[in-house]
This record gives structure tokens, sequence and C-alpha cells, in this order.
């Protein structure tokens, strides 16, 4: 069966895998403060192994020292700015996504110094192993903090809004369900008498954060408008708002990274992870690969539209015929198979420029 290959996939393959075109080749493992270096020469023995600190200068005065090289980083919060220093120093770098890596993900002798030999290794004899990824241009980086400093209000929110309504509930009192948004102004007079004074600077800091996240919601519609104005194609979904659709955007990076837009469900870690053996193929849960905080914002928007408030649309009955199977988490499944297909047709919908139409599939069912 012939295997789907991504763009992004082929320009990592077209580099040229040939020995003793490169002086050294090294693999870096990435920690908080200090990185393990492995160097092998050209015929794959080790030269050197030493910490590098995690500082601009320390990676700028090595690798500017040293012959022209292929190196290896462990992908990470901190190797973007690695691998841009190794490149500016004339340097080849592959950014290895290692939990793909098996060889060293899954080894049973697992430390620091021994995954940077096992990526100067790979580096040296097949840099394909390494499943290089590409990170997102530093402007894309930058527009992408938004939407991560917001999240971090949020959950703020609602570690808050929960304290308030644990600390009540010592007291007999239940407080009404109500949206965040609304928390303070409708609960506050329900929070019992004993603990109003404990719980004022709580309520007073949940309205703040609703401030803070009311800005970070301004400048996200201002970073769409006036940088990703296609995010107009994505919001045309019901459920899905200006920050679904920048964050999806914004975390896919390159539509066209994918042949098919199928594949974005798998890139999600939607797609049900697989361990058929004979006759035996047990269901499994989804494989929760790539980005955690798209992945929960997909299905989010999934609940949105399978519950009441949701419009008639093809994924509306898709995720509603799944519901109505039965069985065990029927409606857990029904969920993510929307978020899957959203994510599908979000990509779809970006690539080509089409006008949605939420009854399409059902309206050429009737017809034929």
């Amino acid at each position: 069966m012939k295997k789907n290959t991504s763009k992004k996939q082929m320009a990592g393959k077209g580099k040229k895998e040939t020995q003793g075109d490169f002086a050294f080749y090294i693999g870096i493992d990435l920690g908080d403060k200090n990185s393990d270096v492995c160097v092998l020469n050209p015929g794959g023995e080790v030269g050197k192994q030493f910490r590098l600190r995690m500082k601009e200068e320390a990676f700028q005065e090595y690798f500017a020292s040293i012959p022209r090289s292929r190196a290896a980083v462990e992908a990470g919060g901190q190797s973007r700015w690695v691998a841009e220093v190794i490149e500016k120093c004339g340097h080849e770098v592959y950014v290895s996504n290692t939990r793909k890596v098996p060889y060293i993900h899954q080894s049973d002798a697992k430390d620091d110094p021994g995954d940077a030999y096992k990526l100067a290794e790979l580096v040296h004899f097949k840099p394909r192993l390494l499943h290089p990824i590409q990170h997102r241009s530093r402007e894309a980086q930058a527009d992408l903090s938004w939407i991560r400093a917001r999240e971090v209000l949020v959950e703020s929110r609602t570690q808050l809004i929960n304290a308030v309504r644990g600390l009540s509930k010592a007291f007999a009192g239940r407080l009404e369900k109500c949206s965040t948004e609304s928390f303070t102004a409708k609960l506050a007079g329900q929070v019992p008498e004993a603990i109003r004074s404990a719980a004022a600077p709580l309520l007073e800091t949940i309205d703040h954060l609703n401030e803070q996240i009311r800005y970070y919601d301004q400048m996200e519609e201002h970073i769409a408008r006036e940088r990703y104005p296609k995010y107009r194609l994505l919001e045309q979904v019901n459920g899905v708002g200006v920050h679904t659709a920048l964050s999806f955007m914004l975390t896919i990076g390159d539509p066209d990274r994918f042949e098919k837009s199928r594949e974005v469900g798998s890139f999600l870690g939607m797609r049900p992870r697989k361990q058929d053996s004979g006759e035996t193929k047990p269901q499994l849960g989804i494989t929760k690969a790539g980005d955690v905080y798209l992945r929960k914002t997909l299905v989010n928007c999934a609940h949105h539209i399978l519950g009441p408030h949701g419009k008639d649309s093809d994924l509306r009955r898709f995720g509603l015929r799944l519901c109505q199977r039965g069985g065990k988490n029927a409606k857990k499944r029904a969920v993510i198979a929307v978020a899957r297909k959203l994510a599908v047709l979000l990509h779809r919908l970006w690539i080509t420029g089409e006008v949605y139409e939420p009854l399409r599939n059902s309206k050429q069912a009737v017809a034929a």
C-alpha cells in the first residue's frame, strides 16, 4: 500500500544523506539549563562528549569554531532558537520528533548523554529516521503566544471558580450552573455568608481575569483580521469562532504540508490506535499525538456542534448517528469523531476557499 508523504516530509528527505560531506555529526539532547552534546567523526566514532550551557552565546561560540557539520536537535520548547543559531553558523540541522523514534523514545536504557549519542548516530547514518519537523516562522510563533497566554488565564479562572464552588459546598451552598463570564455577577450573592469575606478576593480576581481574557480576545481578532484573513473561511462552520480558527491556522502553519485533508486528523492525534494481531482487532483510544491544545479546542467545538445549541449540519447528523448506536462511551466516541471530521473540514475550507454548505452531503444523498 502506497504511503502518503507530505510536502514537508519530502523537503526533509531532499537533504543529502551522504557520509563524508560533513566534518562532524552532532547529536544534542536539550535540557533546561544544560544540553548534552555528542560529536561523531565521519567514521561514526565518538570524538567528544560534553555539555553546553543553554545560552545563545555558548552555542554560537562552539558552532562558529568548527567546520561545516550536520546536527540533530531534540524537539522541544527551546529547539527553535538552538536550531536557528546552529544554522546561522553554516551547519545543517535536523530537529527530531523523538517521540516517533522508537530507538530513542522506547529505549530501556535512557539518559541524556545516551540520547545525544543516538541522535548523532541517526543523523550520521539515516537522518530520515529522526522524523524531522519544521518549526513555524518566528512571526507565527509570536502570534501563537497570544493564544497560549490566553489559555493560562482561562485555566486560572476555571481553578478559581472551582475553588469558590468547593468552599461553598462545605457550608451546604451548592452554586447554580452558569457561564464563567457571568459567574460573579450571578452567583456572588449565593456564596454562604460564613465564607463571603474569604471568597471576596477570589471573586475580584475572577472579574479581573474576565477583563484580561476579553483583552486577549480583542487582540486575537485584530491579529486574525490583519495577518490571517482566511480565518473567515473557517469561521463559516457553526461552533468555530475567531479563537478556534486562528488556533487552527497557527498550529498547522502551512496548509500545503498535507497532501490530503484527512491527514490532519492523524496529525492532531485523533486517529484510533491499532494493535491488530491475527483475528484480534481490539478497539483502542486515539493516539493523542500532535498539539494537545488544538485537539482540546476542536473537541470543545464538537461538544457545541452536538449540544442543544448546535445547528443542523452534516457534522451534527453524523455525530448524532454515532450516539444513537449506543454502547459503551458512545457519546465520547462521537465527540472525537466529529472533532476529527471538523479538523478535516477546516483544512479543506482553508485550502479551497469554498463556501461552506452545512448540509451539502445530505442534499447530495437525497438528490441521488
